[in-house]
Parts: C-alpha cells; sequence; structure tokens
C-alpha cells in the first residue's frame, strides 16, 4: 500500500515538473517571438528604409519575384531581406574576427565569415522555395483529380476550383488556388487568371496546365476530356518523378557508407588483429 502511494505521488511530481517545463519553455518561446518582432519593427525596418534608397530597382525586382516563389516566408519585403543579408554579415564578421584573434588564425578568414554570414539568408529562401515547389508536385495530381471530378460532375470551373479549395489538403497550392478562385470571383479571364498562377509557382507542369485550359477556351474543347487527359500525364509524370528518386537513392547512400560506415566496420574487424600484429598485444 505504501509503495503503491509512493509510486502514485512520483507519478504526479513527475506529471507537476513536466507541466511547469511545458509552461517555461512556451513562454521563453513566446518572449522570443515578442523580441523578434520588436527587432524586425526597430532595428530591420529602419536599416530596410535606409537601404531602399540605394538598392537598384533590377535588384528589388529580382529579391521580390525570389521571395514570390518562396512563398512571402515572414511576409518579407525585398528591402527587409537585403537588410537582414547585412545584418548577418556583420554578425558573422565579429563572429569571424573573434574567433581569428582569439585562435590565432590569418585574418583572411575574417571575410570569409562575412560571406558565409551574408548567405545564410539567401540559402534559406532558396531552401524554401524548393520545399514550396516539392510540396506544389506533390499535391498537383489529387487536387487535379478533385478539379476534373468536380468538372466531370456538371460544375462550371470557378465553382470546381472553389470544390477543390475546399476538400483539397492544405498547403502551399491550396493557398494558391484560393488566389486564383478570388480573382475568378472578381470577374478576372480565367486565361489570366491561370496565367499568374503559373508565374506564381513558377513550376512546368502548372504552366502547361494554364496553357492546356487557356487553348481548350479557344477551340471550344470540353473541360472534362482536357482535365482528364492532364490528370493522368500528372500521375505518370509523378510514377516517373518516384522511380527516379528510387534509382537515385543507392548512389545517395554510397558516400555516408564509404565515410561513415565503412571505416568503423573495418576497424572492428581488423583493429585487433593489427593490434595483435603490430603492438604484440593480446586479448
Amino acid at each position: 500500500m505504501r509503495s503503491a502511494m509512493l509510486s502514485q505521488l512520483a507519478a504526479a511530481g513527475a506529471a507537476v515538473l513536466a507541466a511547469a517545463a511545458v509552461t517555461l519553455l512556451a513562454g521563453a518561446a513566446l518572449h522570443a517571438v515578442a523580441v523578434l518582432r520588436e527587432f524586425r519593427r526597430t532595428v530591420l525596418a529602419a536599416l530596410a528604409y535606409a537601404i531602399g534608397r540605394v538598392v537598384p530597382a533590377h535588384w528589388r525586382s529580382a529579391i521580390a519575384e525570389a521571395l514570390r516563389r518562396a512563398g512571402r516566408p515572414g511576409d518579407l519585403s525585398p528591402d527587409e531581406l537585403v537588410a537582414l543579408v547585412l545584418l548577418c554579415a556583420a554578425a558573422f564578421l565579429g563572429a569571424g574576427a573573434v574567433a581569428c584573434f582569439s585562435l590565432g588564425l590569418g585574418a583572411v578568414a575574417i571575410p570569409g565569415a562575412a560571406l558565409s554570414g551574408a548567405a545564410v539568408p539567401l540559402f534559406w529562401v532558396r531552401d524554401r522555395a524548393r520545399a514550396r515547389r516539392t510540396a506544389i508536385a506533390r499535391a498537383l495530381p489529387y487536387h487535379l483529380d478533385l478539379l476534373t471530378l468536380s468538372v466531370e460532375a456538371g460544375l462550371d470551373f470557378a465553382a470546381a476550383l472553389g470544390k477543390v479549395v475546399e476538400k483539397g489538403r492544405e498547403g502551399p497550392l491550396s493557398d494558391e488556388l484560393s488566389i486564383t478562385l478570388k480573382e475568378l470571383r472578381l470577374g478576372r479571364i480565367r486565361e489570366d487568371a491561370l496565367r499568374d498562377l503559373a508565374d506564381r509557382a513558377g513550376m512546368p507542369a502548372l504552366t502547361s496546365f494554364a496553357h492546356a485550359l487557356a487553348q481548350a477556351d479557344r477551340m471550344g474543347t470540353p473541360l472534362g476530356k482536357i482535365l482528364r487527359v492532364l490528370s493522368g500525364q500528372m500521375r505518370a509524370e509523378r510514377t516517373q518523378r518516384a522511380e527516379k528518386l528510387a534509382g537515385e537513392a543507392p548512389v545517395k547512400l554510397l558516400l555516408p557508407l564509404i565515410g561513415c560506415i565503412f571505416p568503423t566496420l573495418f576497424l572492428m574487424l581488423f583493429g585487433p588483429i593489427a593490434y595483435q600484429m603490430f603492438l604484440g598485444g593480446d586479448f
């Protein structure tokens, strides 16, 4: 009886400690978010305002295009991204200078540290764009199947697109289709709305989708037939992409095998033999 009470008290104490730890972590996260928001509102905004006067227009348009392809992470503007690049470069420059003087390294590594810091936000935007393209490519066949079924059931294109947005999986593609649906409901021409969708996504699959639907409008071809062909093509491309990735997996595993697993295996197999032969040891 006593041991059961002790175990219950220990379990209750562990639960209380876990709840306290979760509360502290949540509070720290909220505090960090508040600090980041204040930093963006003050330091980053002021630096972005100063940079906005000297950044060329073609640079700003190229950065805006890259941010648009990445899904506008954090609602960053082009000037804010440039300011973030400069701040990261300055932070890495200071850290590189301290490390070089502390470790007795040459001053040549300091500009390299600054360049590495400047590249961090750019790599982050690039990775977000890649992840977004991958998510769109994975979700496109499923959404296209829903659109085909809705059109073949008798709905017009706008109503069918609304069903896809309502019933489809959440993600970047659903967000882009929602924007296209709003444009159609505001009276935008279907061809222009689909062309903007392809431009925002920057993917050949969506570009061919927009061109096929525009061609169907010009030729008077039924949308259900065109969508059925496109749906089968998307599923075939998804299968081919999966087969390609499966074929690349052994090649990608080769370097970790050679660099990590094989040396450990050879050490376990031949280490005792080498110890006995060269050091005269015995087990």
